[in-house]
């Protein structure tokens, strides 16, 4: 099954919660938590995505090397301009999947497409 959102003048965590339940299969009848459900997420006009000035300033992305002195800390801006919006949707839906084996076989499923 095919699901089809439409990222136009929507908040982006609103949209990633709304696509990680649907990846996850919660919105199926035959849900079942140990399995990746058949369905694929695409995800229109996610370049027309409302993004607050506020959260362009404050959120920050942390990495860690395991090294000292190798924390890396990103804004949000920098990494739109980097990496671009489809990897930092990614990343939003990512973090509202379980971490499980599941997860990277459930984010397969996602699909962006800039129309």
């Amino acid at each position: 099954m095919e699901y089809i959102i439409d990222a136009k003048d929507k908040i982006l965590g609103r949209i990633a919660s709304e696509a990680a339940l649907v990846l996850r299969g919660k919105k199926e009848a035959n849900f079942t938590p140990n399995r990746v459900p058949d369905v694929k997420v695409k995800i229109i006009n996610l370049a027309q995505i409302k993004i607050p000035e506020k959260k362009l300033k404050q959120k920050k992305y942390k990495r860690y090397s395991g090294y000292p002195g190798g924390l890396e800390i990103i804004s949000f801006e920098k990494m739109m301009e980097k990496k671009g919006i489809e990897y930092v949707f990614k990343k939003a839906v990512m973090g509202m999947l379980p971490k499980n084996k599941l997860q990277k076989k459930i984010i397969k499923n996602l699909v962006i497409s800039n129309e």
